[in-house]
C-alpha cells in the first residue's frame, strides 16, 4: 500500500495548516509550495475549499485516500453527527493514541513504533496502526521496548496531554478514557466541508 514519505512541511503549506499541530511548518514560509505558491490570489470555489479540508485532515492523520473514505463511510453508520464521528474514529486509531500519549513526537513516528511491534493494547502486541482502540483500553510498550531511546526522548519532551487519555509515568501505561468532545479538537477543522465533499 502506498504511503507518502516526502516532506510533511510541503503538505502543510499546501493546505495552509500545521499538520504537526506545532505551527513550525508555516513559520518560515506561510504560503503554498512551488514557484507560484506566494502569488495565488484567485478566490477559491466551494469545491476547492471542501477538497482542501478533506486533504488537510487526511494528511494530518496520515491516511491514504482509500483508508480515509472507508473511515468516512464507517462514521456514517454511527449514531450522531457524521463529521464528528469521523474525527472520533480518526482519534481512536492506535497510531494517534500512541502519539497523544507521548510515546512519539509525531503521528508518523507513532505509526512506525506500531508497525515495528513496540506497542501493546490490553497486554497484547498490536502492529496495525489503523487498529481502532476501544474506550477503556490500556496502551503500553512491550517489556523489551521500554528502554527504546526514541520513546524516552519523546516522553521527556511532553508538556501536556489531551484530557481523554491518562498516562502513568512510572509504569509507562496509557489509558484511552473516552471519545474526545468536539471542543477538544481543533476549531480550525471544518468537518462539515468533508461531509459535503463526499456527499456532493
Amino acid at each position: 500500500m502506498s504511503r507518502y514519505t516526502k516532506s510533511s512541511y510541503k503538505q502543510a503549506r499546501r493546505v495552509n495548516y500545521s499538520l504537526l499541530e506545532t505551527g513550525k511548518e508555516l513559520l518560515r514560509k506561510p504560503y503554498g509550495p512551488g514557484q507560484h505558491g506566494s502569488d495565488r490570489k484567485r478566490k477559491a470555489s466551494d469545491y476547492s475549499n471542501q477538497l482542501k479540508e478533506k486533504q488537510k485532515v487526511r494528511f494530518m492523520y496520515g491516511l491514504n485516500e482509500r483508508q480515509f473514505k472507508k473511515t468516512f463511510q464507517e462514521a456514517g453508520k454511527m449514531a450522531g453527527v457524521h463529521g464528528e464521528n469521523l474525527l472520533r474514529l480518526l482519534e481512536s486509531r492506535l497510531d494517534n493514541i500512541v502519539y497523544r500519549l507521548g510515546f512519539a513526537p509525531t503521528r508518523r513516528a507513532a505509526r512506525q513504533l506500531v508497525n515495528h511491534g513496540h506497542i501493546t493494547v490490553n497486554g497484547k502486541k498490536v502492529d496495525i496502526p489503523s487498529y481502532q482502540v476501544k474506550v477503556g483500553s490500556t496502551i503500553s510498550l512491550r517489556e523489551e521496548s521500554k528502554d527504546h531511546k526514541a520513546v524516552k526522548d519523546a516522553l521527556e519532551k511532553v508538556q501536556s496531554r489531551v484530557e481523554y487519555v491518562k498516562f502513568d509515568e512510572n509504569k509507562l501505561v496509557g489509558t484511552y478514557l473516552r471519545y474526545p468532545e468536539r471542543n477538544e479538537l481543533s476549531s480550525d477543522i471544518h468537518e462539515a466541508d468533508i461531509v459535503e465533499f463526499y456527499n456532493r
